[in-house]
């Protein structure tokens, strides 16, 4: 028995006409009733023997070329176990944001993968075979195998993940969304007293981060504090929850709309701002809980590379 959404179980077949069903039919009347229930749906029903020698219906549902929808004109989006309905102006930006292909496997620089940069490429590719997060057998991989196995490579051309990450400068800034992070500190009165600014195309969102890090001078500070006999130094910000504010705008962030990363940095406090809305299905009070990865094969490569963790 199946149910989806936007399917009246009611209206499905009981077990009893199942049984008077032929097996060879069964997935024939699956694909037609679930096509007749929903639109740009493609679904594969497939009887498959146990080792028991018991049968089951092995029902694939491939990703769809445009919005699937219910033939009544609803759409759903699934959050963590629920089918939740799509209203309003969630609308509009499912269908800006749900691609036939997702933006970091695109191609459509068509920039030849010998025109990568070299310096980058030999980086962070050392980096994945030293890394205890990567499979024996990925690391084995020739550099060209390595390159299509993150999809930073199709073919004979960089996706637009590969120009993001070892593209050269020139090639870089033609993705037009490429992250530029400012650095903006105020002083007690709310007057700006120093910016910097990150804007030239030339580091990929790896080297954004050690360059942040690095260059920041207030991020240098240290306190002394009393230790007995002895003074402590201390500094005035964890490398680690700095760093991870930088992977955490940098790997979600919508990479199909332009926008600069800002880090401000008050008296008291330092915030990070990230252009656009949080994913579809996530809201401030979910946020803890609900995964909606909205660049996977970023995620994937910063994980490998031990820069993140993956649970949200």
């Amino acid at each position: 028995m199946f149910q989806a959404a936007g399917v009246d179980s009611a209206h499905l077949p009981t077990q009893q006409h199942l049984n008077r069903i032929r097996q060879a039919d069964l997935p024939d009347t699956l694909r037609r009733k679930l096509a007749e229930r929903t639109v740009n749906v493609a679904v594969l029903p497939d009887v498959v023997t146990a080792t028991n020698g018991g049968q089951y219906i092995e029902l694939r549902i491939p990703r769809a070329m445009a919005i699937a929808s219910t033939t009544d004109g609803c759409y759903f989006l699934r959050v963590a176990d629920q089918s939740k309905p799509v209203t309003g102006d969630d609308v509009m930006r499912l269908a800006s944001e749900r691609a036939a292909l997702p933006w970091e496997t695109q191609t459509t620089l068509h920039i030849p993968r010998t025109e990568v940069d070299t310096t980058k490429r030999d980086k962070v590719l050392v980096a994945l075979r030293a890394s205890d997060r990567v499979k024996a057998s990925v690391k084995e991989k020739s550099d060209d195998e390595l390159l299509d196995h993150y999809l930073l490579a199709q073919g004979m051309t960089l996706t637009n993940l590969g120009v993001l990450c070892l593209g050269s400068q020139h090639h870089r800034a033609q993705l037009t969304t490429v992250p530029v992070i400012q650095f903006i500190k105020y002083d007690e009165h709310g007057q700006k007293v120093n910016k910097l600014v990150w804007d030239d195309h030339t580091q990929s969102p790896m080297e954004l981060i050690e360059a942040v890090w690095l260059e920041v001078p207030d991020f240098r500070e240290r306190y002394e504090l009393p230790d007995g006999l002895y003074r402590q130094n201390v500094p005035a910000f964890d490398e680690i929850v700095v760093r991870e504010l930088l992977v955490n705008a940098l790997v979600p962030r919508p990479y199909t709309q332009r926008g600069d990363i800002y880090l401000n940095l008050h008296p008291d406090r330092l915030e990070m701002v990230n252009p656009g809305p949080l994913p579809l299905g996530v809201t401030p009070q979910n946020v803890l809980h609900i995964t909606v990865r909205r660049n996977e094969h970023l995620a994937r490569l910063f994980h490998d590379l031990k820069l993140m963790e993956r649970e949200g």
